[in-house]
């Protein structure tokens, strides 16, 4: 077989400060043979004869491990041939490969969250619409969503304008209280379309029928409804009727001008919401709305009030506690949300107590104070809701009540 030799010097790669010398590329199986001139050399310059032999048949495999793929430089300083890496070219792999499945980990990672990102918004996507969806079905005559001012004029013109019951519309047209309503109704005095009505559950459109009410025709237009806060008077009753000293009665020059506020319009019939008895000054409500009375005067709503009681003599902890501890008001146990001792002021030496309760049975403070063996002086109610008595407001005056005001009465602190 032919040989082709070639020297090869290996001084200027030792010359280098590394341990290791490596190809830039894999060379084939090589065969190493030393001339005899080079072994005999005594020269500090070591030449090597290098021969391409061609690979044997166990060589051409694949699997074939490449007799020496490595020049290294041994632990006497001299180079040397080497079927395996160095160590360090081990750990430098090792690492490499580390970092790459490291990455790709984390590619995947990003994928998957991705993947997650993208399926959540998806569904959140459908749910928005199905639920759209739902709504437009359940109600396709639902008034549209325009500005405040729309849906307010939406409210007082168009929605109260469906037909409701007979006794309703009589009692927001102002001819009576509900109650009383229902009895004119009994009683035959009133017309529907030229005919005696006699249920008050018939359902009337006030802008289409003709209603007659012991011969006088009911206006096709409604009151406004009206809000009012009044700081009570003492001596004065809750009542609805014609008594000098009422709390309705307060507002008879504000209803003497009615035609000039409200030109074209009936006039509203005002009652109180709720009671305070003939002793207890502060805060009522006033207006002509009904579902909104009984809303707000109904112990289900468990709208809080606060009143403020003079003791006439002296308070100890044994009445705060029997206060605290609640009473029995119509055989239902009434227990106050807060009791406390208020400062004394300056020109009385009397001491006040601040009460809070949510019931609202009839003389329920005056009951938990006089069970707890005290003597009520005074009583005043200062608060309902959240919506407190303004301290300019003087006492028989009245103010109405602004949107604000109104969301304050229905809430609690």
């Amino acid at each position: 077989m032919a040989l082709t030799t070639a020297a090869v010097s290996l001084h200027p790669f030792l010359s280098r400060s590394t341990r290791i010398l490596r190809f830039g590329r894999r060379l084939p199986p090589l065969l190493l043979r030393a001339t005899s001139s080079a072994s005999a050399s005594s020269s500090s310059s070591q030449h090597f004869n290098i021969s391409f032999a061609e690979p044997t048949p166990s060589e051409k495999t694949p699997s074939a491990q490449p007799r020496v793929p490595w020049i290294v430089r041994g632990e006497d300083g001299k180079p040397r041939l080497s079927t395996s890496p160095p160590q360090d070219v081990l750990e430098a792999i090792a690492l490499a490969e580390a970092d790459a499945k490291k990455a790709a980990k984390r590619e995947a990672l990003k994928g998957q969250k991705n993947a997650v990102a993208a399926a959540a918004a998806a569904a959140a996507a459908a749910s928005s619409a199905s639920v759209k969806a739902r709504e437009r079905k359940a109600s396709p005559t639902a008034p549209p969503k325009f500005s405040k001012a729309a849906r307010r004029f939406y409210n007082e013109n168009i929605k109260d304008r469906e037909p409701q019951r007979l006794a309703k519309v009589l009692a927001a047209a102002g001819v009576a209280s509900r109650r009383n309503s229902e009895e004119l109704i009994f009683q035959g005095k009133v017309t529907v379309n030229g005919s005696v009505c006699t249920s008050p559950q018939t359902k009337v459109d006030i802008t289409k029928d003709s209603i007659y009410v012991n011969g006088n025709r009911i206006s096709k237009k409604l009151p406004p409804k009206l809000y009012f806060a009044v700081n009570k008077p003492k001596g004065y009753i809750c009542s609805c009727g014609e008594e000098s000293k009422s709390v309705v009665s307060l507002f008879n020059d504000y209803l003497k001008g009615w035609n000039k506020i409200q030109p074209g319009l009936p006039k509203p019939r005002l009652f109180t919401v709720g009671r305070l008895d003939v002793a207890t000054t502060g805060l009522i409500i006033v207006t002509n709305d009904g579902e909104f009375a009984q809303k707000l005067a109904h112990p289900s709503s468990n709208v809080t009030k606060e009143y403020v009681v003079t003791i006439d003599g002296d308070v100890h902890k044994k009445h705060l506690i029997a206060i605290s501890e609640g009473t029995k008001i119509d055989g239902v146990m009434c227990v106050p949300d807060l009791v406390e001792p208020l400062a004394a002021q300056s020109d009385t030496r009397k001491t006040r107590l601040r009460i809070v309760v949510h019931e609202g049975r009839n003389h329920e403070v005056r009951e938990l104070v006089q069970n707890a063996g005290l003597k009520v002086y005074a009583l005043k109610r200062v608060r309902v809701g959240r919506f407190r008595l303004p301290a300019d407001l003087g006492i028989g005056k009245f103010v109405e009540l602004k949107q604000a005001d109104i969301k304050a009465l229905e809430g609690n602190n």
